[in-house]
């Protein structure tokens, strides 16, 4: 009996275009931005670690005076940019956070070019304190990504976004402490300027927001701040904010300073630029894992925990004697500081309805921004009188104290409600809510 040949069909390969599936839009769109954050943050890390010695460049004279006004530098950025940033995140919520993106990037592009040309100290506070007014980069994009991606996302999607932020300020230091060496602090302000308008094209031409305005009667519903959280609940977070913004940002301006006592004033600029990238790196690793296990385990734990171990292991540097032992004492703050922001973020943006994302960031980084201004003035006023190693034990103390704030007064008084939960397309991107 013969066999019958039955003649095989090969199977069609899925290789066409169309075969495969389609790449939900807030993927790609979170993707223009990562790229984005990673570009602007690097411009601005040519140059703002370096702001101490350009304060020396300057003409500012004595260590006491350089420490109080590299404090003032370096905080004023931040106190119009907390005054600002509750109407930036108004408009953000009434025309759209794509165009906020924007604005915070040009805006930064400019404020580079006029800083490269200031002559004095006064004349770089007063441009310090335009950029405040203008940029914000961060915030706009985390309110952006916040608006686009998949609820269950947020954590992971934060993650990444605060992981560019911190890759960004690895390798912008590194790079920029070389160039202010062999070109000057000058230079390094122009090429962060061309570096910040190519980010800010990447962000226009490569992020899609389908924004709709809400609807003027449905506005005052918004499941904000006050609601998820209840009036003694948001006090606490403001508060708590504000005294995580204020460790974060309280060596600042003496860490460079730190160094050059270290190593001496002819490779100050390098070796700080190689400890802040070092730090860096350990602080992007962080930032993504904690964002992830935030997903699953609770964002506000992973903010007290983070916060707790970044006060005990930031008190070790006032103690330093050799770059050698302040390396791995650098890296182990920086990992450990890295999972703050995302923590913090996601934590904000889980709490509140998607029509009230800017201004529940605008809120909470008005009260972040003025720990950041505080921080660096305090700082640099500490230095002055304390030297440049107390600060790091104060830094500590801070960090403890908003750990406990924290974790004692912020519960959460109500979850968003059901019908809320639309904050972003589905995984299909078919605009369907992701629970």
């Amino acid at each position: 009996m013969s066999k019958q040949l039955v003649p095989r069909v090969q199977p069609e390969a899925p290789n066409t275009s169309e075969d495969r599936p389609p790449t939900p839009p807030w993927r790609r769109t979170l993707g223009a931005l990562l790229i984005a954050q990673f570009v602007s943050i690097f411009g601005f890390s040519l140059v703002q670690p370096f702001l101490p010695f350009y304060v020396k460049e300057l003409g500012v004279r004595g260590d006491a005076q350089v420490a109080a006004w590299a404090g003032l530098i370096v905080g004023s950025m931040s106190i119009t940019f907390g005054i600002f940033a509750p109407f930036w995140g108004a408009v953000a919520d009434k025309y759209g956070r794509k165009m906020m993106v924007g604005r915070a990037m040009f805006g930064a592009v400019l404020t580079l070019v006029l800083m490269g040309l200031c002559r004095n100290v006064y004349q770089l506070l007063a441009v310090r304190l335009l950029q405040g007014t203008l940029t914000g980069t961060v915030t706009a994009t985390n309110t952006l990504v916040s608006s686009v991606v998949p609820r269950r996302r947020m954590g992971l999607s934060l993650g990444l976004n605060q992981t560019m932020v911190v890759l960004g300020l690895a390798a912008g230091p590194w790079v920029g402490g070389y160039l202010a060496e062999y070109w000057g602090l000058r230079t390094s302000c122009f090429v962060a300027a061309g570096i910040l308008f190519a980010a800010g094209l990447v962000a226009m031409f490569g992020a899609h927001e389908d924004f709709e305005k809400a609807d003027g009667n449905a506005t005052g519903n918004g499941h904000g701040l006050r609601q998820a959280f209840g009036r003694r609940g948001l006090v606490a977070v403001l508060v708590g904010l504000f005294i995580v913004a204020l460790s974060l940002s309280f060596s600042g301006p003496i860490f460079p300073l730190l160094v050059e006592g270290i190593v001496g004033s002819a490779k100050a600029a390098s070796v700080t630029g190689m400890l802040l990238g070092a730090g860096g790196l350990a602080a992007g690793l962080a930032a993504t894992a904690v964002g992830r296990l935030g997903d699953r385990k609770g964002h506000k734990n992973l903010l007290v925990g983070v916060t707790l171990v970044s006060g005990l292991l930031v008190m070790p540097q006032a103690f330093v004697q050799t770059v050698a032992q302040l390396l791995p004492i650098r890296m182990l703050v920086s990992g450990a500081t890295g999972g703050i922001q995302p923590s913090m973020n996601a934590f904000i943006s889980t709490a509140v309805s998607p029509d009230m994302l800017g201004r529940a960031y605008g809120v909470t980084r008005s009260a972040n921004a003025m720990g950041m201004a505080a921080g660096p003035i305090l700082c640099g006023l500490a230095a002055s009188v304390l030297g440049f190693r107390m600060p790091f034990l104060i830094m500590g103390v801070l960090f403890i104290i908003s750990s406990g704030v924290l974790s004692r007064f912020v519960k959460p008084a109500n979850s968003v409600p059901a019908d809320q939960d639309v904050d972003a397309p589905g995984e299909d991107g078919s605009g369907q809510a992701t629970r």
